[in-house]
């Protein structure tokens, strides 16, 4: 009698292969989802809390709260990769594209710094916050954004280190020059790809 070739071990070895083939260099897989923050965790009433795009536009806009939860919200998962090189596969997210709230908007600008309650900043390009590639979330795993992982809302931007996803967000400013947030100005990275691991200034 034949008895059929079954190995969990080699099945296991490839489900870590494929897993590896998500990994950034020098980053490594957590179960859980770290706390990581430069000072102490803001907490802003809802009804206090506005997204604000202002800078080099031809017309600012301001959404309340409730305003923001009306307009068309999407649910994405992406894996996100931070400086510190832990890494966490398959997180799932719900929020609005920057591409819904830049809409129609005209503008001449090339950058946009994200500023947040805490005074917390971070740049990044305009083309790295359009096509498909950011949004403004304020939900995870299904469940309201808690705020040590920046909630009520932050900004996820999942193909940069995890510090580009500027927690407690408040707002975009777009600028025609690029300027250093927080993070780049003390020395990280001012674009942050992990899959070049670029951590820090000169990487």
């Amino acid at each position: 009698m034949s008895i059929p070739f079954v190995s969990r071990g080699f099945t296991g070895r490839r489900q870590r292969s494929e897993e590896a083939q998500r990994l950034p260099p020098g980053q490594y897989l957590v179960r859980g989802f770290p706390v990581l923050s430069a000072g102490p965790t803001p907490r802003t009433p809802l009804e206090r809390w506005d997204f604000s795009i202002v800078g080099a536009v031809d017309q600012p806009r301001r959404w309340t709260w409730q305003e923001f939860q009306q307009l068309p919200q999407e649910t994405i998962t992406k894996d996100i990769h931070c400086v510190t090189k832990w890494s966490k596969l398959d997180t799932m997210w719900t929020g609005v594209s920057l591409d819904t709230l830049l809409q129609g908007m005209t503008t001449s600008a090339k950058y946009v710094l994200a500023f947040c309650d805490g005074d917390y900043t971070t740049n990044l390009p305009l083309d790295d916050v359009t096509g498909g590639k950011a949004w403004i979330v304020h939900a995870y795993a299904g469940a309201p954004l808690a705020p040590e992982h920046g909630g009520p809302a932050r900004l996820l931007a999942p193909h940069l280190y995890f510090w580009k996803s500027a927690k407690w967000v408040r707002g975009l400013r777009l600028l025609a020059e690029d300027e250093p947030g927080f993070w780049e100005s003390l020395g990280y990275h001012n674009y942050g790809d992990p899959w070049k691991e670029q951590r820090y200034a000169g990487d």
